[in-house]
């Protein structure tokens, strides 16, 4: 008697000790679990790029031209801009942005394009752009990421203006589509990330790692355009001119890259 209890007790401890373990294990597998990638993440981001944007690099940029503007600039009045493009590497090549008041009421402007440089690089159909940007603060500024070729082939990445402080503008001028995107995350100061897949029969778009648009449009499959990243400053016909007091204004791009499949 004494040894079938004796048995018996050997036998609930052996399973209690053995539940114990599992418990264990399982919780130690949970802990290490690697977390799931997010699932907005968008279509390309663990691929190389085959472009990654050196604003200091000569070979990759240009400052101060192109052929956006007429006659490849300086001015371009008919779009309502103020800018006198310069290629002093202060208004661009470190990665920001500038804009300053010039005593003839123009503004010297930072521009930089991939057109017309030693790599000549340009983005493609299927290509996905990133980039993160710091918007500005000064009514007037116009900044963009946008791409350009012979007159045509324009994707706005995205264009802002302050007086729209939540806004940002994405346009397929290529063959039609635009969204106002209205985002709480967005407004003067603030950092965005930005994404654009030039797809061939729709353009899409994510902002803060989440898709918000896609126009359904496209860019053709043989679609190519250069890169174009500019700081402009509005006229005050479709946005407010800066005010006099303001002789000063910029943005910032972190990083700029091209992915492609």
């Amino acid at each position: 008697m004494l040894t079938q209890v004796l048995d018996r007790i050997r036998r609930l401890l052996g399973r209690s000790t053995s539940a114990s373990a599992s418990t264990s294990a399982s919780t130690s597998a949970s802990t290490s679990a690697p977390t799931p990638e997010r699932a907005d993440a968008g279509p390309a981001s663990a691929r190389a790029p085959v472009f990654t944007a050196d604003f200091g690099s000569t070979r990759q940029w240009v400052a101060g031209r192109s052929w956006a503007y007429p006659n490849g600039g300086p001015t371009n009045p008919g779009d309502n801009k103020l800018d006198h493009l310069v290629a002093d590497p202060s208004f661009s090549r470190s990665g920001t942005f500038r804009a300053v008041r010039r005593p003839d009421g123009n503004w010297n402007t930072g521009l930089l394009t991939t057109e017309g440089s030693e790599e000549g690089f340009m983005v493609r159909t299927g290509d996905v752009l990133e980039s993160r940007v710091r918007l500005p603060a000064e009514l007037g500024a116009w900044p963009a990421i946008w791409t350009w070729l012979d007159g045509d082939n324009e994707i706005d990445v995205f264009e802002y203006h302050p007086d729209n402080p939540d806004l940002l503008e994405l346009s397929n001028h290529v063959r039609g589509g635009s969204r106002y995107h209205r985002d709480p995350s967005v407004g003067p100061g603030r950092w965005v990330d930005l994404k654009v897949e030039f797809g061939s029969r729709s353009v899409v778009w994510w902002v803060n790692g989440k898709q918000v648009f896609a126009d359904r449009r496209g860019v053709g499959r043989r679609w190519r355009a250069y890169l174009i990243v500019n700081l402009s400053v509005c006229a005050g016909r479709y946005h407010p001119a800066p005010d006099r007091a303001v002789s000063e204004m910029s943005f910032e791009v972190a990083y700029l890259r091209v992915i492609r499949p």
